[in-house]
């Protein structure tokens, strides 16, 4: 039975930290890294009988903004359509209803986001960014 759920109590946080650690956009955070960016964001677990398999998380004001961090599925669990149960759970929780723009990053998972209505940046010209 698959189950997710956004009870921070329930995340496995040094299995979210061993995925992370060897994954590209988060190599090497460590697990106290992790720890504070899940106490600073909206989580979501998803689970099978009980195990957890993968992790989101969103970070957000509530009305203006969210951005989607850290989705993941374990290798052995992929190509199932959890991904897809995990990002519509997502989507739908009612204390990110209100959210006027998402957005996220993404290398290989753009066929996954369009379901839920991502697209590419109507003016990516106006974004920019600093990197420590």
């Amino acid at each position: 039975m698959i189950t997710v759920s956004k009870d921070k109590t329930k995340l496995d946080v040094p299995f979210i930290q061993n995925f992370l650690k060897n994954i590209y956009w988060a190599a090497g955070r460590t697990i106290e890294e992790v720890q504070t960016t899940i106490d600073a964001s909206v989580c979501f677990g998803i689970y099978l009988n009980g195990k957890q398999i993968g992790f989101a998380r969103v970070i957000t004001d509530y009305v203006v903004f969210g951005y989607v961090m850290d989705v993941f599925i374990t290798k052995e669990h992929r190509g199932k359509g959890y991904s897809s149960i995990l990002i519509e759970n997502m989507m739908n929780e009612p204390v990110l209803k209100n959210i006027q723009i998402w957005r996220l990053a993404t290398t290989d998972a753009h066929f996954l986001y369009r379901k839920f209505g991502f697209t590419a940046l109507e003016h990516p010209e106006k974004l920019m960014e600093k990197k420590l």
